[in-house]
């Protein structure tokens, strides 16, 4: 709206967590910035090469309308393509899963541009605003426990919040807080560009958005902010006592078995995976942004993943498997946001057409990780850049593609007014149902 990278992150995406290019817009932000402000501050805010044969046996489960089981894998691996050719994307990670059919599984043109080395499916890539799916799960469950609650103002948890007494944590995670996210800053977006591996803490982020003036009173409108989930992420710490990386390790990684997937405290990233690259630069060239560090992300988007441990987590995030149904019944009280229609948004988790998840963008990669459960669907995508065409985002592009074929009464899409940064963007949203 995350994104969003980014809704982010970050739809226009409002969920991603991405850093501004030049004419195209991350995620995260809307809003034009002067050039070297505009490369960083929409942070934050996934030609082919098979790896792994899909079959096209769907067999009688097909969905009404898609294309015959026998040329849907054809079908797929030649909308992405066009999709990656039209917009130079390096590679791509894609997984699809549909009850009675055998997997799809493919990996895409090169991890490394300089020596052309292919894509593999089992690499790992930075997954930017997917990070808040974790989060939030994190604070649910401290909900299920009855450390928090989610009406809760976030001044009972963090000191210094503009506001904090009249901002809820229900209203954090549905990012109707009013708060102007960090990565909005252009101040803090000069820094970014100016030393991109630098190591932030989330103290050092806040007084970026505490210094500006609400957007809005709390709870009357939208506007994806990362300064939310960073806010959820010390609310995690403080209820829990322990690290945010500790907690989401313990309670959501081992029990789930995601046994590839990491929340970094620093720019580490583990040793098989993907370059990336991205224009989000201070001369708007396009570099290497691998090293770069996450950290500027932490709560709302540091993490990392791989597409199996990401096709677990598609399904039990969009069903609750972690927490109870009440809580579960909580987070899916999605929120229309008609500026970026068909999408709505409920506690850090986006219903698109049916389509329950989130997406990611940050310098270098993009993600999509989402579960249709009309069709008992997963589809992943991982890309290793994050260089958008104007108003539009990649993941999307591709995850349109894809659905298109195999659920054409359930396409996944933004409409273009959405494809730029929500992180800027106030959008007025009836109260929750």
């Amino acid at each position: 709206m995350a994104q969003l990278d980014g809704w982010l992150a970050d739809p226009r995406c409002p969920w991603q967590c991405s850093a501004v290019r030049r004419p195209r817009q991350s995620l995260l932000r809307r809003r034009r910035l002067s050039h070297r402000a505009r490369v960083a501050t929409s942070a934050l805010a996934a030609v082919a090469i098979s790896v792994a044969t899909a079959s096209a046996g769907v067999g009688p489960a097909t969905p009404a309308g898609a294309a015959p089981a026998k040329n849907q894998a054809s079908a797929m691996t030649s909308a992405i393509q066009k999709v990656m050719r039209q917009n130079s994307i390096p590679g791509a990670i894609v997984g699809v899963w549909q009850k009675g059919a055998a997997p799809y599984v493919k990996a895409f043109g090169v991890r490394n541009k300089a020596t052309g080395q292919p894509m593999a499916a089992n690499l790992h890539m930075r997954i930017g605003s997917e990070t808040k799916t974790f989060t939030v799960t994190a604070l649910l469950q401290l909900v299920d426990q009855k450390k928090v609650g989610l009406d809760d103002p976030i001044s009972k948890y963090v000191s210094g919040v503009p506001d904090g007494d009249a901002i809820t944590l229900r209203e954090l995670a549905e990012m109707r807080s009013g708060l102007m996210s960090y990565t909005a800053s252009d101040t803090w977006g000069q820094q970014f560009v100016a030393d991109p591996e630098r190591q932030w803490t989330p103290q050092e982020l806040l007084p970026y958005s505490f210094s500006q003036p609400l957007l809005f009173v709390p709870g009357t409108n939208f506007n994806y902010s990362n300064t939310n989930t960073v806010l959820l992420g010390l609310v995690v710490e403080k209820a829990s006592g322990q690290t945010l990386s500790t907690y989401i390790t313990q309670h959501i990684l081992k029990p789930e078995h995601l046994g590839h997937t990491v929340f970094p405290d620093s720019a580490a990233f583990p040793s098989l995976h993907a370059q990336g690259y991205t224009n989000q630069t201070a001369d708007g060239q396009v570099a290497n942004s691998t090293g770069w560090n996450p950290s500027w992300g932490w709560a709302a988007g540091a993490m990392i993943s791989t597409l199996s441990d990401l096709r677990t987590w598609a399904k039990d995030v969009a069903t609750g498997t972690l927490l109870t149904p009440a809580t579960q019944r909580q987070r899916e009280k999605f929120i229309p946001v008609p500026a970026m229609a068909p999408a709505t948004y409920g506690l850090a988790l986006f219903d698109i057409n049916g389509w329950i998840g989130h997406n990611g963008s940050l310098p270098g990669y993009q993600s999509l990780t989402v579960y249709l459960p009309a069709q008992q669907t997963t589809m992943v995508v991982l890309l290793n850049t994050d260089i958008n065409p104007p108003n539009q985002e990649l993941s999307t592009l591709i995850g349109r593609a894809i659905t298109t074929v195999i659920t054409p009464r359930h396409i996944f899409y933004f409409s273009s007014a959405v494809q730029t940064s929500p992180s800027t963007t106030t959008t007025s949203a009836p109260s929750a149902p």
